[in-house]
């Protein structure tokens, strides 16, 4: 029954994470006996209609309320930690006769003072609950000063709830300029990912239809610039103050998230390629006529909202980074200026081309190029439904929708979008054409080149150009290709024997732990240095490097022999075991129960950022050997951070 019950607890406390209780509050002082005789009094401070249970409950109850003293020299404990009578009830829930307190209560404990000191840490652990919930089991450091010339109770002092971390904070004076300028700088690299650019053709088209004339563009651009600025600014401040700024960074690889996602660009593709036409209803569109410019705004703020949407895989990482920096610097509207930062490069190229779309504008409403450029449109959306859904299958590992099936498919979607550039393939909406013009040929050609380009992907070949899209090499029915089974036929000495914990990662063999541990007692084994990859199995850019820059020669050769790689995955969703679910450092009464949160609360309270993939070189002592790098598609930068950093391990 108690597991029972704790379990609905801490199921509960995961749903409703956001909305955290804390109904606990803790106070303490020191009351002197003697010159060498003190009483540390821990006072608790309950919330109306909330109980803190005892010290003492019966087999198969709550968790009791546990003081443990950190260990010094200067005092020794005299007696064991008492506390006040309480109240003894029938507990409904346990079945048990159960001590707890309300409103508040005192524990003391005697110490005597044999050295020389005047703090003593003390750690409570305790469970509070009401008629309806309970929180879960959650520590609190408790700090006790020990008067020194006057024989009275110090001052009571309420202690802070933070989490017992042990971490070195060096000070950061970045100004709110230098924030701003940073994230502006990030938001102009947020659009060249492949998450963002494609979304330009979709505003053109969306503006054709807004804007009547070039006045209406220039403002309805306006609207459509300030609209991003305000959705990210919300979102992600919101989202962070709410979450914590690893949210923005795990929603990207979130497996609801990308199903609902990709549901959501099949309907969208669906409806361009002339199945459908998504209208509101007849009576929503009176009163939009009634009220143009309402209806206009509308409009033009739900275009901003998908753009951040359906970027958001892309620049979620970009943005959780950008966050946990300016958060770090001590300025409470430190995240609000990075947002800021960020959502004007982003909204300010976007806006300056959706005021200028009238070569669209000269087209017909129906049929000829409108419509050419609405089902191609269809057919990228249908391309990029897949792969949402691939980071969906990849997240889960459910091995659905493995290499070879995801390029299978996207051969399939763009040789028919070839034969529809070809004039092969009509759809419901499209004129009658006796010829085609020499740009749709060009482009048609262009199409078709790119499908035969994908073809030997099926057989294991690299496709380095579109390396952020399809899942990685090593998910796949062939991770060494068809009728291979090594890239070489050098016989290493990993391959021979594989430590526990590892494997070998194809197509090209390096040796890779998941386990954070086995890997640093293994590098210990064999004296070589650490490198850490914190990765995520959906991280578009992980997969770039992965396949764009570890498999040239000098790089793979230093990976394969000169490092002990450990790949944490920080989307993993496998379930901790039970003795390894520990309470969140970052969102006290949060635990974590999954492999992925683990890795990702590592890095982020280590390594200060979020943002995947990010590689740490390190000793057998845990100490970084140079400076952690992010995202790196330089070959000769890369190469020279793994050398440098292997230099200074074998100094």
């Amino acid at each position: 029954m108690k597991r029972l019950f704790l379990f609905l607890t801490l199921l509960f406390s995961t749903i409703s994470y956001s909305q955290i209780e804390n109904p606990v509050t803790w106070f303490t002082s020191v009351e002197k006996i003697s010159e060498t005789e003190f009483i540390l009094i821990a006072e608790a401070e309950i919330e109306s209609g909330w109980h803190l249970y005892s010290q003492d409950v019966p087999e198969n109850g709550p968790i009791p309320t546990t003081f443990t003293y950190k260990e010094e020299k200067f005092y020794s404990l005299t007696e064991t930690t008492t506390e006040e009578e309480g109240h003894t009830v029938d507990d409904k829930v346990f079945g048990l006769k159960i001590k707890y307190f309300e409103n508040s209560t005192v524990f003391k404990q005697k110490i005597k003072v044999i050295g020389t000191g005047n703090k003593v840490i003390g750690i409570v652990e305790f469970m509070a609950c009401n008629d309806s919930q309970c929180t879960p089991p959650t520590e609190f450091e408790l700090e006790f000063e020990l008067p020194v010339d006057v024989i009275e109770k110090t001052t009571t002092k309420k202690i802070k709830k933070e989490t017992i971390i042990k971490e070195e904070k060096t000070p950061n004076n970045q100004g709110l300029i230098s924030i701003f300028l940073i994230a502006f700088i990030s938001g102009f690299a947020a659009l060249l990912t492949p998450c963002v650019f494609p979304m330009i053709p979709m505003t053109v088209s969306f503006f054709t239809k807004q804007s009547k004339t070039k006045a209406s563009g220039v403002k309805n651009a306006i609207i459509y610039g300030l609209s991003i600025i305000v959705i990210y600014v919300l979102l992600g401040v919101l989202v962070s103050l709410i979450f914590g700024a690893d949210a923005l960074n795990a929603l990207s690889t979130n497996v609801w998230f990308n199903i609902i996602f990709f549901v959501l660009l099949l309907i969208f593709a669906t409806s361009f390629l002339g199945a459908f036409e998504i209208m509101l209803p007849n009576s929503w569109a009176n009163k939009v006529d009634s009220q143009a410019d309402k209806g206009g705004l509308i409009g033009i703020f739900f275009m901003a909202l998908a753009l951040a949407i359906v970027s958001f895989s892309c620049t979620g990482p970009i943005v959780g980074t950008l966050l946990v920096e300016a958060a770090s610097g001590g300025s409470q509207i430190g995240p609000i200026v990075g947002m800021l930062g960020f959502s004007t490069a982003i909204a300010l190229p976007f806006a300056l081309f959706a005021a200028f779309p009238g070569w669209l504008n000269s087209l017909p409403k129906s049929g000829g190029w409108l419509n050419t450029v609405k089902v191609v449109l269809g057919f990228l959306e249908l391309a990029l439904a897949f792969k949402f859904l691939s980071n969906a299958d990849l997240v889960l590992q459910l091995h659905w929708l493995e290499r070879e099936v995801f390029i299978a498919i996207w051969i399939a979607i763009f040789g028919a979008l070839a034969f529809y550039l070809f004039g092969k393939i009509q759809l419901p909406h499209d004129s009658p054409i006796k010829h085609i013009s020499v740009g749709r040929l060009s482009l048609g050609l262009i199409v078709l080149s790119f499908t035969i380009y994908m073809i030997p992907g099926l057989w294991g070949a690299p496709l380095n150009l579109i390396s952020a899209f399809p899942p990685p090499q090593n998910y796949s029915e062939s991770p060494y290709g068809i009728g291979f089974t090594k890239v070489s036929n050098t016989t290493t000495n990993a391959e021979k024997e594989i430590p526990d914990g590892a494997h070998l990662m194809a197509p090209h063999d390096i040796l890779a732990f998941n386990d954070y541990d086995k890997g640093l007692a293994y590098a210990k084994k064999v004296n070589k240095p650490v490198m850490i990859d914190f990765t995520g199995h959906a991280c578009v850019n992980c997969r770039k490097m992965e396949q764009n820059v570890w498999i040239k020669p000098k790089i793979l050769k230093m990976l394969k022999n000169d490092v002990i790689l450990i790949s944490l995955y920080v989307d993993d969703k496998r379930k901790l075991k039970n003795n390894e679910i520990v309470s969140s450092k970052l969102k006290p009464g949060k635990q974590l129960k999954y492999i992925g949160q683990k890795w990702s609360e590592l890095q982020t309270i280590k390594y200060k950022t979020n943002t995947q993939p990010f590689y740490v070189l390190m000793n057998h002592n845990e100490t970084s050997l140079n400076k952690p790098v992010a995202y790196t598609p330089n070959v000769d930068t890369y190469y020279n951070w793994l050398k440098n950093g292997i230099e200074n391990f074998n100094k």
